[in-house]
């Protein structure tokens, strides 16, 4: 097994509550699904948010899937005057027999315009 991280983002219409929780549910499942991973494969997950979204704490989002046990973290993205608004990342650190080049990472909604090349 190795260490492996993966990255994803998504984009919500409006910094409020409700978006901000399912957009990170739904970006927390993504990734997992995608990458055949099990709560007891994270070793942690750091959320960012874009400076424009303060309504409500990405974390709490993946307590609600059960990962209650895996160290989270939120912080603030710097703020760029030309970013793309309303985004949240997460860059999640998890043990897998897949090689680096194996992993998918995610990115949905408005995200995909960051990383177009490997969006899926």
């Amino acid at each position: 097994m190795a260490v492996r991280a993966v990255r994803g983002a998504t984009q919500v219409e409006a910094d409020d509550r409700n978006q901000v929780l399912e957009a990170t549910r739904e970006l927390v499942h993504a990734v997992m699904a995608r990458n055949d991973l099990r709560s007891e494969d994270l070793i942690s997950i750091l959320f960012t948010a874009t400076p424009d979204l303060v309504s409500e704490f990405p974390a709490l989002a993946a307590r609600e899937l059960g990962l209650g046990d895996v160290p989270l973290m939120c912080a603030t993205e710097i703020a760029v005057p030309h970013a793309l608004p309303r985004v949240l990342r997460l860059m999640a650190h998890a043990e897998t027999p897949k090689d680096r080049a194996d992993i998918q990472h995610v990115y949905l909604r408005g995200a995909v315009a960051l990383r177009r090349d490997i969006a899926q």
